[in-house]
C-alpha cells in the first residue's frame, strides 16, 4: 500500500516485533471501534508534549474513527501534552479524555468539559498523603534532590513523584530503569492504604486511587458513554506488565497491544492509518 504524502515514515521491522506483526495489528483492529492510548510512555515522553508526527498520526486516526487517551495525569497535563498540540483540523467530537486514570471523563462541545468524575473526599485525600509522607521519610527520599512538590493532590487520584512533579526528562529516566524503586515505594504504600488502589504510574511515580476507580474502571465508564462494549475496544500502552497502571485494563478482558516507547507507538498509528482501519 502506497503511504499517503506528510505521513511520517515507518520505523524499522525489527521494533515492531514488540508488538504485532502488521497484518495482524490490521486485522485485529479492523474488528475494533475505538483505539484507546496511554499517554506518559506511549504517545509521549513523561510530561512532554506529543512530537509533531503523533499529532498527525492521531489526526488521520480520527478521521476514521473514535480515539480515547487514558493517563494518570491531570486535565492541565493533558492539555500540555496533547490538546494543545493538535491540529485545529482534528474532529474533537471523536476524541474521548480520561485523566487522573480513567477517573475523569473530559469530552468537546465547543470546549473541552469534564462531564464525570469519581473524586475522593477529603478524609481520602488527607489519609492518603499521609501515607505517602511517611513512606517519602521512610525510604529517605526527602534527602534527594526534587523538583518541585513530590505529592500532587488530584482530588480523584493522588500521585507521589519520587523527584517531584517537575523533574526533568534525564533524570526522571536514569532514577528507576527498572523499576525496583517503584516496586519498592507501592509494595511499602499498599499495606498503609487498605481500601485503595495502589499502582505505579509513570518512570518516577506511584498513582492512587480508591479501590476498583483504575484504568479498567475508566475503560468501562467511556463503553457506557460511548455505547461500546469492552469488545470493541482495543488499549495500547506502556505499562501492561504486572503492578502497572495499564494491568488493570488487560484483567478487565479488553483486547491490548504492549508497546514500549513512543517509537513502537507511532509505528502502531501508522499502521492503522495506513490499513483503513474504520
Amino acid at each position: 500500500m502506497r503511504q499517503p504524502r506528510n505521513l511520517p515514515g515507518r520505523p524499522g521491522a525489527r521494533r515492531f516485533r514488540s508488538v504485532r506483526t502488521t497484518p495482524a495489528l490490521a486485522h485485529h483492529a479492523r474488528m475494533k471501534r475505538l483505539i484507546a492510548f496511554d499517554l506518559d510512555g506511549t504517545l509521549a515522553a513523561s510530561k512532554q508534549a506529543i512530537d509533531p508526527d503523533m499529532a498527525l498520526l492521531l489526526t488521520r486516526l480520527l478521521d476514521r474513527g473514535a480515539v480515547a487517551v487514558i493517563s494518570g495525569g491531570d486535565w492541565p497535563q493533558f492539555t500540555a501534552q496533547l490538546v494543545d498540540h493538535l491540529p485545529p483540523e482534528a474532529d474533537f467530537s471523536r476524541l474521548w479524555l480520561l485523566p487522573t486514570s480513567g477517573t475523569k471523563l473530559y469530552r468537546f462541545a465547543g470546549e473541552w468539559r469534564c462531564i464525570e468524575a469519581e473524586t475522593l473526599s477529603p478524609v481520602e485525600r488527607a489519609h492518603v498523603i499521609a501515607a505517602m509522607e511517611r513512606v517519602v521519610n521512610g525510604a529517605g527520599l526527602a534527602a534527594e534532590p526534587a523538583w518541585g512538590a513530590r505529592i500532587e493532590d488530584r482530588i480523584s487520584q493522588i500521585t507521589l513523584s519520587a523527584l517531584g512533579q517537575q523533574a526533568p526528562a534525564a533524570a526522571k529516566a536514569a532514577w528507576d530503569p527498572d523499576r525496583h524503586r517503584r516496586e519498592a515505594l507501592r509494595a511499602a504504600l499498599a499495606p498503609l492504604l487498605p481500601g485503595f488502589a495502589v499502582r505505579i504510574g509513570g518512570s518516577t511515580s506511584i498513582d492512587v486511587t480508591r479501590a476498583g476507580t483504575d484504568k479498567a474502571w475508566g475503560m468501562r465508564q467511556l463503553a457506557k458513554s460511548a455505547a461500546l462494549s469492552l469488545d470493541d475496544m482495543l488499549f495500547v500502552g506502556d505499562a501492561l506488565y504486572p503492578g502497572g497502571n495499564d494491568a488493570a485494563v488487560r484483567a478487565a478482558g479488553i483486547a491490548c497491544i504492549a508497546v514500549r516507547d513512543i517509537a513502537d507507538t507511532r509505528l502502531v498509528l501508522t499502521t492503522l492509518v495506513l490499513s483503513g482501519w474504520a
